[in-house]
């Protein structure tokens, strides 16, 4: 795993902006703190920040080839998961290697096929290759988008990186937010190539971005597609667990230790049982990671979203599967902490959290990478086989609009209603949201015959795995990366989300029940606590000193009546909040304060030109 950037002026000679390559190189250290590389060649310069996983000492880049025609340069972030059976195929055909690293397998296979390599791949990864025979720059983003990706063109070219902030170290980059930009910041739906920040896009999951002197061109190599499901149940079931012991052991490959990240929930627990089964053939024992807040079992207090706390779960698994355990145990405090929050500011580029959620995952990550360099994680599988409240919520499958919107609402309430009402009303989020809707659906074809409900359930998976999971993959993508770990996502494994997309909803949920195929695929792995267990989602701390705590930074920030925050706020409204009738708030006042402290920790960190008229 690693962190990219370049830039490609077609108009001069690169080689007279080293220092400029260099400090976009360096905004990527975090993602890569084990090496750093620069190639610069005439128009085209890229940079690499390296975390070393596997071929600790041959997988250096930038990484070049030379063909009688010219140099192939590549900058590549992520894994190929089916490197070994790529790098037999292309030396019958008469390649040599150097190298023992996957970096080196996708620059030979894109000598080898052009950009076609993409459709080879099985991983998570974003790469550059600058194509000195034809002038070219080749911008390649895996299929779900679980690395990070992002474009800016300019008048001769273009300027790329892993993360936003590596393409603002260049002066041609303007840090800008339109209202457009604030709508996404705010809208929660992950549009496809939006990237906020004015002039900017994301290379969209699936795609290839090519650019040359006559522009810039994109090319759909992969889509979410709808595809009859033969399969009766217990075919069914047996697929689901033979992908997964396959993906499972091809993303457990790695020469820095490996973990799993263990909720207690059905999707990491299958994990880290397989994971466990597989290890402990070659005579390892897996390590475990959990997150917990202090007094949060002993105490706690069950609500619409978690009927039960993680942990007396978490040792069912670690105890039942053998695993070296450790319970990350984070206290308010820690929490609370602005330097930490800025740092997950900083890490996102943008104050689109989840509040404490975001603080602890980081915290989590922080603690880990003590430990591990690899972890593998259980995100989205309530994506791919239907774990969500909302897939069973009568409103939500109703409603025309993304249903975890209709959920989130409820849980939550409106954070966004701290917007002072000249913003909220310029925004338009409902409009900005129902056109995104309708545009979103469009696109999901239906089988012949399909019935109506069927269809329905088909759209309400779509949009969770074309637009949802994208906002909780690049939430882990920042943390973890953030802190130089790479976190691997066994059920973002294609073959896997295509299967079982589509496989109807009536074998999905079979018994009634979230994510029945993943249930009943691992049920002998798991404990029968975790096999009865309702979906329970990532933890957020109960302490009421963190809401006291968010207060008392919320104070401080109202004595300064000049910061630009109260620009885009209510002022009575988050004064409000911060002094509640009850001094442990509510949800929604703990909500607004998030939102009010991340605006202005951002405004603080980025000094944005944000434009609202």
């Amino acid at each position: 795993m690693c962190g990219i950037t370049g830039w490609v002026s077609y108009d001069r000679d690169l080689r007279t902006e080293t220092a400029t390559v260099d400090d976009m190189t360096e905004t990527m250290a975090c993602r890569g703190p084990d090496d750093r590389g620069t190639w610069i060649e005439g128009p085209a310069a890229l940079g690499h920040r390296r975390l070393a996983i596997i071929d600790l000492a041959g997988g250096r880049q930038p990484m070049t080839a030379q063909t009688p025609d010219g140099t192939v340069a590549l900058v590549y972030s992520g894994e190929a998961y089916n490197f070994t059976e790529l790098r037999s195929e292309l030396t019958d055909r008469g390649h040599r290697f150097t190298t023992d690293s996957d970096t080196e397998v996708v620059l030979r296979a894109y000598l080898e096929w052009g950009d076609a390599l993409a459709e080879r791949l099985n991983g998570m990864y974003a790469f550059a290759l600058w194509d000195s025979r034809h002038d070219k720059l080749v911008m390649v983003r895996d299929r779900m988008g679980i690395k990070p990706f992002y474009y800016y063109p300019t008048p001769d070219g273009v300027l790329f990186g892993s993360e936003p902030k590596a393409i603002l170290a260049n002066p041609l980059a303007r840090a800008r937010v339109t209202l457009d930009g604030l709508r996404e910041l705010f809208a929660m739906i992950k549009t496809p190539g939006h990237a906020v920040w004015d002039g900017m896009y994301e290379v969209e999951p699936g795609t290839v971005v090519t650019v040359d002197r006559q522009g810039l061109n994109r090319r759909v190599y992969w889509r979410l597609e709808t595809r009859p499901h033969a399969d009766d149940r217990t075919t069914s079931i047996a697929t689901v667990r033979s992908l997964l012991e396959d993906i499972v052991r091809r993303q457990l490959v790695a020469d820095v230790p490996r973990c799993t990240l263990l909720s207690g929930g059905l999707d990491s627990s299958a994990m880290t049982a397989l994971a466990a089964r597989q290890l402990a053939e070659q005579g390892e024992k897996v390590r475990s990671f959990a997150v917990d807040f202090v007094g949060q079992t002993d105490n706690f207090v069950a609500d619409d979203l978690r009927a039960t706390p993680d942990t007396p779960f978490v040792h069912d698994v670690a105890r039942d599967s053998g695993t070296d355990h450790q319970d990350i145990v984070l206290d308010a405090e820690a929490l609370a902490d602005l330097d930490a929050r800025s740092k997950v500011i900083r890490a996102r580029d943008l104050p689109m959290g989840f509040g404490d959620m975001d603080t602890s995952l980081y915290l989590l990550f922080q603690s880990i990478r003590e430990r591990s360099t690899v972890a593998l994680s259980g995100e989205s599988a309530d994506e791919v086989f239907g774990g969500y409240q909302q897939f069973f919520d009568e409103e939500a499958r109703r409603a025309a609009t993304f249903p975890w919107l209709v959920r989130y609402r409820r849980d939550f309430g409106d954070d966004t209603g701290v917007l002072s009402p000249a913003l909220t009303e310029a925004l338009d989020l409902r409009g900005y949201i129902a056109d995104s809707y309708r545009g979103a659906v469009a696109g999901v074809r239906r089988l012949d015959g399909e019935s109506d409900f069927e269809y329905r359930m088909r759209q309400i998976c779509h949009l969770h795995l074309t637009r949802f999971v994208r906002i909780l993959l690049d939430r882990k993508d920042r943390a973890s990366m953030a802190v130089g770990l790479e976190v691997r996502v066994p059920y973002c494994d294609h073959r896997l989300v295509e299967y079982v997309y589509n496989a109807p909803w009536s074998v999905k949920s079979f018994d009634g029940r979230e994510k029945s195929l993943l249930r009943e695929a691992t049920a002998d792995l798991i404990p029968k606590s975790v096999y009865d267990r309702v979906k329970s989602p990532y933890p957020s701390t109960q302490d009421p000193r963190y809401a006291i705590a968010l207060q008392a930074h919320v104070k401080d920030l109202l004595a300064r009546p000049s910061h630009p925050v109260f620009d885009l706020v209510d002022r009575e409204r988050v004064h409000r909040a911060a002094h509640p009738d009850n001094p442990q708030t509510t949800q929604g006042s703990r909500r607004s304060l998030e939102r009010t402290l991340d605006l202005a920790l951002w405004l603080d960190l980025y000094k944005p030109e944000v434009s609202i008229g």
